[in-house]
């Protein structure tokens, strides 16, 4: 009995997506079946897990900001050292160069605090990842994601819209 649920199920998913309408209001019919389910609590996780983008990860200026008061937060600058040197940074935030984050994120805590002067982020540490303009970074976002870390974002504004929110307030 279970097994015939299983491979019933296993066909609605793909027609879900293979079918994916929009209907009036702009509202897809995937977002119309997690809807119309409200009994299903796991529907939305389950439909999820299909979809290959990811759920929203992108941080604006005044959450950054909050983040950071906490202290809770690991933020990564994606940039080239020259642009640091050159614009500015976020106070706090570790250099990691864009093509170095694979490697950097495998390495050990001691050896990535020798070569980053900065704490190993661990999986669960929540992540910000920065650059000039959120493009860098969401790559970088990507590519942690992809080597398991779990609580990652992306700063969307990136250094330019940092600075320009500072010499505001």
């Amino acid at each position: 009995m279970a097994l015939r649920r299983c491979w019933r199920f296993a066909g609605v998913v793909p027609r879900l997506f293979w079918n994916r309408t929009v209907l009036p209001g702009g509202r897809s019919s995937v977002s119309s079946f997690v809807n119309n389910h409200h009994g299903c609590k796991n529907t939305e996780l389950l439909l999820r897990r299909f979809s290959s983008a990811p759920p929203s990860t992108d941080v604006t200026y005044e959450q950054l900001k909050q983040l950071l008061a906490g202290r809770k937060t690991v933020v990564i600058d994606v940039r080239e050292p020259w642009e640091l040197r050159e614009y500015g940074f976020i106070p706090g935030s570790i250099n990691v160069p864009l093509g170095q984050v694979n490697t950097a994120l495998q390495l050990g805590a001691e050896e990535f605090n020798e070569k980053y002067d900065g704490e190993m982020p661990q999986q669960t540490d929540n992540i910000v990842f920065t650059c000039l303009a959120g493009i860098r970074s969401k790559t970088a976002l990507n590519t942690a994601a992809s080597l398991g870390y779990k609580d990652v974002h992306n700063y969307l504004g990136g250094w330019k819209d940092w600075s320009k929110n500072e010499q505001q307030n």
